[in-house]
């Protein structure tokens, strides 16, 4: 993976956007999160269709990529807070015209449907950008703090060591750019050009609500396709609210993912905190990244 561009951090009194280019969100919920970034010093514009809906989108496909255009076009708009994932970026993302940050590079944040955008801007448009909390979840009680502080520190390029504790004793020390996201969302840009680039790298995957059959149907895709084969390490956060469906599979997350990349050489590091989860860290994705693990307890710096 080359060397990406980091965008500008942000400094008091930027300005930064709201869009929602996935699912439909909860007016009241949104404006308490914007109440929320302003607090953190920052001011906040809305796109034009945060709040539109079509069916279970935020919008019709022209309305959302009109406000992604927009963000992405103004250079005074420093960050880009996607407002939720659900579904439907992807419908949209090969019509966005990304041109302008060559002059302007600017953050782009948001997890789950996210994802896309993330690989998008690693793969196509040499840019860093920051999977954390959005702004759905500002103000959800069950949320840890650090969700969204851990956000803000990054943001303003002050990014703190995160710490957690492995499944599996251990000794590692590895380095790689971090890549990777929902699992679902990889798994669906296979064959296209933002499918990511795991050569030497750090692949982070996380999931919610999937079958453990569709899991080991993910996973093995990735190994089918060379995507697990040199690897720096993988780092698995949140399996939430995992199903049987029709087919029991008795076999949790945790054991399906090792039967499928477990043999090979590299570490694989489980419950990173970050994801479909109440401890959701900020983690620059397309950044290098430091891993290191001594017994159970694992670090990630960015370098």
């Amino acid at each position: 993976m080359k060397t990406l561009i980091i965008p500008p951090y942000l400094k008091e009194g930027d300005t930064v956007a709201v869009i929602s280019p996935s699912g439909v969100v909860d007016r009241d919920v949104i404006l308490k999160a914007v109440a929320i970034i302003n607090n953190s010093g920052f001011n906040v514009v809305m796109g034009e269709n945060v709040f539109r809906k079509n069916g279970c989108f935020a919008g019709s496909d022209r309305e959302r990529l009109s406000d992604l255009q927009h963000a992405t076009d103004d250079p005074q708009i420093k960050a880009v807070l996607c407002s939720r994932g659900g579904y439907g970026i992807s419908r949209i993302i090969d019509r966005v015209d990304f041109t302008s940050l060559r002059k302007h590079p600017k953050w782009y944040v948001g997890f789950s449907d996210i994802t896309v955008l993330h690989l998008w801007l690693n793969r196509i448009c040499g840019l860093v950008s920051l999977h954390a909390e959005m702004p759905l979840n500002y103000s959800n009680h069950k949320k840890t703090p650090e969700s969204y502080t851990s956000m803000i520190s990054a943001l303003k390029g002050e990014p703190a060591t995160i710490r957690w504790r492995g499944s599996h004793m251990a000794t590692v020390s590895v380095r790689g750019p971090l890549t990777g996201g929902n699992l679902s969302l990889i798994y669906s840009l296979t064959g296209t050009p933002a499918e990511p680039d795991t050569d030497g790298a750090v692949l982070f995957i996380e999931e919610v609500g999937e079958y453990y059959y569709h899991l080991d149907r993910m996973m093995t895709s990735l190994r089918l396709t060379g995507k697990l084969d040199n690897l720096a390490a993988m780092i698995v956060g949140g399996m939430e609210k995992m199903e049987q469906g029709n087919v029991i599979y008795n076999k949790s997350a945790e054991e399906i993912i090792l039967d499928i990349a477990g043999h090979y050489s590299y570490p694989i590091i489980f419950n990173f905190p970050a994801g479909h989860i109440s401890d959701n860290r900020a983690v620059y994705m397309g950044r290098e990244a430091v891993i290191t693990q001594k017994g159970l307890e694992a670090a990630l710096t960015f370098v």
